[in-house]
């Protein structure tokens, strides 16, 4: 019989330096410490004193370690490539991390477990060096990894086909599939970074998804044939799901500060489901004629909306059309407090890029979507939302890569107005109950922390 441990177990949780990686990893921390492990976040320098300064969240549960991946400065944005930040940031991030670990166990600090995102897989390779076992972490759906993991392994042809075929999934047409695999290039750093993801998978003791069961669980039942496979999420904060962690509603980090009251103030004014929220994450950049389109499918629309554009995309826009649209029905900030508008009942749909972070929180709170992907996964996201969970619809951009005012404001229409709104409504409610009964006590997603940490425990 193992020994049981007497202290707390001690696990550090390393996501790649953006918000959308690295809030999940915060919220899985809160859940690993209300049952009794002591979670540390590691981040870069850059992160660290570039995000906490303005962010008046409470992580006190979750301390954090910061260490250096060659741009303590400017971050990745500093770097001349994307090639140029990898290459540095695992240069590096390797010996940060291992001084890092060294410095806790030199205090007398047990490391239990490193739990890393799934795109650093340089850190796998540092805990096994100190003989600390290494759990891979994903924040994107579990069939997009499916997708990788079969081009990692020679399984789907590159180029990609007309229609790509992954157990457990329906038939994928090569526009669906993600960017990095419809456009695949070897020369790509983030290519080599997105497939490259399960070149030492093997070696992980753990693999975590930030999805849940009953959402994708043909494809998880194939992952756990091949690794042991943990479905932890939806990595939402629980005041907007079970409820179970008291005053658990911000995610943490926060790159942009958010004018949350004028928000409110403003949704609090409108009549039930009558507004159409749109928001595009942190990251994606729309062309200016892209911006002009999305204008006049508003306008075009006539609904009350909601745009988050952030401050450097604004000024694409021409001010005449941008002022004679938020004249008419709109409100246009450059943040908000995403979970907080989702959750408000003024909120019709939302108009998504589909990066998986928002997909999981309209999921959540049970809000229609207008799928608009741009890169990476979210064309696949986007077929999930439409094609497999009905809880939305997708746009369909042109030869130019466009997403046209009339496409736009029809699919906003569908769902706003016409009878696939009232299914997709429908849908969307069935998800957000399964989202919750995930991760409230004894639910799939609950049961999965819960024999991690069974884990940690028992050594």
């Amino acid at each position: 019989m193992q020994p049981t441990m007497t202290k707390s177990p001690h696990v550090l949780l390393f996501p790649y330096p953006s918000q959308g990686h690295i809030n999940p990893l915060i919220q899985f921390g809160k859940r690993l410490f209300s049952k009794g492990v002591k979670p540390t976040l590691v981040t870069t320098i850059y992160t660290f004193n570039s995000t906490l300064p303005h962010h008046n969240t409470n992580t006190t549960s979750i301390q954090i370690e910061p260490i250096s991946d060659g741009f303590d400065e400017g971050g990745y944005t500093s770097a001349d490539t994307a090639e140029s930040y990898l290459k540095t940031f695992k240069e590096v991030g390797s010996k940060s991390l291992s001084d890092l670990i060294k410095k806790l166990q030199n205090k007398g600090t047990t490391i239990d477990a490193i739990v890393y995102d799934s795109m650093i897989t340089w850190a796998l390779d540092v805990a096994i060096e100190f003989g600390i076992r290494g759990g891979s972490f994903f924040t994107q759906t579990c069939v997009v990894n499916s997708l990788y993991y079969h081009v990692h392994k020679g399984l789907v042809c590159m180029p990609v086909g007309e229609t790509v075929s992954v157990p457990g999934f329906p038939l994928i047409e090569r526009w669906e599939t993600p960017s990095f695999v419809k456009n695949y290039d070897p020369n790509c750093a983030w290519v080599r970074t997105v497939i490259g993801q399960f070149g030492n998978i093997d070696q992980a003791r753990w693999v975590f998804t930030n999805s849940f069961y009953q959402l994708e669980k043909e494809v998880i039942d194939w992952m756990r044939k091949l690794w042991k496979l943990k479905a932890i999420g939806p990595t939402l904060p629980s005041m907007y799901l079970d409820k179970r962690l008291e005053d658990d509603k911000d995610y943490g980090f926060d790159l942009f500060n958010a004018k949350h009251n004028e928000c409110l103030k403003w949704l609090n004014d409108k009549p039930k489901q009558s507004v159409v929220y749109l928001s595009f994450g942190s990251m994606i950049k729309l062309g200016p004629e892209q911006m002009e389109e999305i204008a006049c499918a508003l306008r075009d629309s006539d609904m009350n909306f909601l745009w988050v554009l952030r401050a450097k995309e604004g000024g694409k826009l021409p001010n005449d059309l941008l002022d004679a649209i938020k004249v008419r029905k709109g409100l246009v900030v450059a943040w908000c407090r995403q979970l907080d508008v989702l959750a408000h009942e003024s909120i019709g749909c939302f108009v998504t890029h589909c990066g998986f972070n928002s997909t999981l929180e309209a999921i959540s709170l049970g809000v229609p979507v207008v799928g608009m992907p741009q890169v990476s996964d979210q064309t696949t996201n986007a077929k999930c939302l439409d094609d497999v969970w009905g809880v939305g619809v997708r746009t369909k951009a042109d030869e130019n890569g466009i997403v046209r005012r009339g496409n736009l404001a029809s699919c906003i229409r569908k769902i706003m107005e016409d009878e696939r709104g009232v299914v997709v409504r429908k849908n969307a409610k069935k998800w957000r109950k399964l989202a919750k009964i995930a991760v409230d006590e004894g639910g799939s997603s609950d049961k999965d922390i819960d024999e991690f940490v069974c884990e940690l425990r028992h050594r």
